[in-house]
C-alpha cells in the first residue's frame, strides 16, 4: 500500500508543481468564456505530463547511485570486479550495445539497469546478489539487465508514464469543468472551488488507473527481459536458476524510481498495482521457450 501511495504522490506533485509553474508563466489559458478550449488543454496536459518524465529519465543514472549508494567500477579491485566487467562487457557486445557503466552496492539480492541511452547505461548489482548466487546466475542476472539495455525499456517507461500522465492531466481538468458548471447553474464568473476539488479528485482517481497501466506494461517488460537474457546465454536455464534462487530470498526494496528496474520486487499491495510478475509465472514462460 506505501509503494501504491508513493506512486500516486509522486506523480500528483509532478503534476502539481508543473500546474503552478505554468500558470505564473500564462500558459494555462484552456479556460475561456465560451467554455473549454480543448487543443490548448491537450498542449498543457502534454507539457505537464511529459516534463516530470523526461526529467526523471535524464536524471535516471545519477539519481540511482546517489539512491542506492552505487560505486561504479573504474579500477577493478577484486577478481570479483574483474569478472563482473567481462562478462557484462561480453554481454554487451552480444546485445549490440555499447558498455554500459558498471556498479556495485550493497544491500540484499537485486540489480537493475537505467539511464537516458541505451549506449550509455549503467548496471549494477547488490553485493547480496554476488554473494548469495553462483556465477552462472549472476550472469543470468545481467543479461536480464543488458536485456532491458538493449530493448530500451527506460526510454519507453517514460514515453508509457508521459501518455498516462497527459491523460490523467487532461480528462481531470475536463471532468472538474463539467463539475463546476453544474454546481454554478451557468455563472460565467469563472472556475470555482467545484473546479479546483474536483480536479485534484480525479487526479488521484486517474492517477490510481494510471498506476495499473504502468505497472502492466512494466510486468510485460520483465518477462521480455528474461526471455532477453535466455538469447544472450544461448539457454535459458541459468535464468531459470537465478528467479528459482530469488524465490527463495528476500529481495531488497529498491528505491520507489528504481523499483521497476529490478531484477525481483515486493509484490504489490494488490498483482495489478505490482512492477513484476510473480516467479512462477516467469520460469514457466522461460519453460516455455526450452521446450519449443
Amino acid at each position: 500500500m506505501k509503494r501504491i501511495l508513493l506512486f500516486v504522490g509522486t506523480n500528483i506533485a509532478v503534476i502539481a508543481v508543473m500546474t503552478i509553474v505554468l500558470s505564473l508563466l500564462g500558459v494555462n489559458r484552456f479556460l475561456t468564456s465560451a467554455g473549454l478550449n480543448l487543443p490548448m488543454l491537450m498542449v498543457f496536459a502534454l507539457v505537464v505530463g511529459f516534463t516530470g518524465s523526461i526529467f526523471s529519465l535524464l536524471t535516471s543514472k545519477p539519481m540511482a547511485k546517489w539512491s542506492t549508494g552505487a560505486q561504479v567500477i573504474t579500477a577493478p579491485a577484486s577478481s570479483t570486479e574483474t569478472w563482473l566487467l567481462e562478462t557484462v562487457g561480453r554481454l554487451a557486445q552480444r546485445a549490440g550495445i555499447a558498455m554500459p557503466e558498471v556498479a556495485v552496492y550493497e544491500g540484499e539480492p537485486n540489480a537493475f539497469a537505467t539511464g537516458a541511452f541505451k549506449n550509455s547505461a549503467l548496471v549494477a548489482v547488490s553485493t547480496g546478489l554476488l554473494q548469495g548466487m553462483t556465477r552462472d546466475e549472476v550472469e543470468a542476472v545481467l543479461g536480464h539487465e543488458i536485456a532491458h539495455v538493449a530493448n530500451g525499456d527506460m526510454v519507453t517507461m517514460m514515453l508509457v508514464q508521459g501518455v498516462v500522465n497527459t491523460f490523467v492531466v487532461f480528462l481531470s481538468r475536463i471532468v472538474g469543468y463539467a463539475v463546476d458548471r453544474a454546481l454554478s447553474r451557468g455563472d460565467n464568473s469563472g472556475p470555482g472551488i467545484g473546479y479546483m476539488a474536483t480536479v485534484f479528485i480525479s487526479q488521484i482517481v486517474f492517477g490510481i488507473g494510471a498506476s495499473i497501466i504502468v505497472a502492466w506494461f512494466s510486468r510485460h517488460r520483465e518477462f521480455r527481459a528474461d526471455a532477453g537474457s535466455a538469447r544472450l546465454l544461448g539457454s535459458p536455464q541459468p535464468m531459470v536458476n537465478a528467479l528459482a534462487r530469488l524465490g527463495s530470498v528476500e529481495p531488497s526494496n529498491l528505491p520507489q524510481s528504481l523499483a521497476a528496474l529490478g531484477i525481483n520486487d515486493k509484490p504489490g499491495f494488490l498483482a495489478l498495482f505490482s512492477s513484476h510478475p510473480p516467479l512462477e509465472e516467469r520460469i514457466a514462460a522461460l519453460q516455455g521457450l526450452r521446450q519449443n
